[in-house]
Formats: structure tokens, C-alpha cells, sequence
């Protein structure tokens, strides 16, 4: 499976961005998502995840209530919308997936559980 992210960009501190995640090879669909990030000499960091039935989702603190991941079975993409955006949000996002389907209807929030990821895109917050 090949993972896409895309829709990061440069945006100005209040604004808004929409990252989506395509997958190629493979369905999402009876797999959990997720977005994680990393800046610069730090270790990546959980943002959100979504469980493989899209019933559950979960946040990192610093995102809830500004963030809200999606997934379109239709589609076959995973979406991350983004509000109210801080100069901290600054990294580059990576979407993943785990190598197994379904299991626990959970959403994932470590990276260890992740076995694909994709390539990353760049959100740029200026104050």
C-alpha cells in the first residue's frame, strides 16, 4: 500500500488547512488511520487517529476541539481539518495505517502501531 498526503501549505495563525491521505494498492476501508507530526529535532507525535469503522476517534491535547480527522470509504481517503491554527503547529504531518484490518475497533494513537506511512506534507503556521 502506498500512502498520499497532501493540502499542507502556509497559512497564517486562526487559519485553517485540510490535509487529506489517499491510499494506492489497497483499500482503508477495515483499517484504522492516522496523522502524526514532527518537527525538527523531535520525535514524531501522535495527532489523531480514527478507529476501522470510523466510529471512534481519538486526539492529542493539544489538538482537541481545533482538529477533526475523517475518513470516506467512497473516497478512499482519510481527511484532517484544521482549525484555529498556532505557530506550534508547525511541522510536517504524516498519515499512516496499520498493517493488519480490523481487530479491536480502536483508534491507534502510538506509533509502533503503525506499519505504512506516507511520504508527509509540510504545514507552515506564521504568527
Amino acid at each position: 500500500v502506498q500512502l498520499q498526503a497532501s493540502g499542507g501549505g502556509l497559512v497564517q495563525a486562526g487559519g485553517s488547512l485540510r490535509l487529506s491521505c489517499a491510499a494506492s494498492g489497497r483499500t482503508f476501508s477495515g483499517y484504522a488511520a492516522g496523522w502524526f507530526r514532527q518537527s525538527p529535532g523531535k520525535p514524531r507525535e501522535f495527532v489523531a487517529a480514527i478507529s476501522w469503522s470510523g466510529g471512534r476517534s481519538d486526539y492529542a491535547d493539544f489538538v482537541k476541539d481545533r482538529f477533526t480527522i475523517s475518513r470516506d470509504s467512497v473516497k478512499n481517503t482519510i481527511y484532517l481539518q484544521m482549525n484555529t491554527l498556532k505557530p506550534g503547529d508547525t511541522a510536517v504531518y504524516y498519515c499512516a495505517t496499520p498493517g493488519a484490518a480490523f481487530g479491536t475497533d480502536r483508534p491507534r494513537i502510538y506509533v509502533s502501531e503503525y506499519e505504512h506511512w506516507g511520504q508527509g506534507t509540510q504545514v507552515t503556521v506564521s504568527s
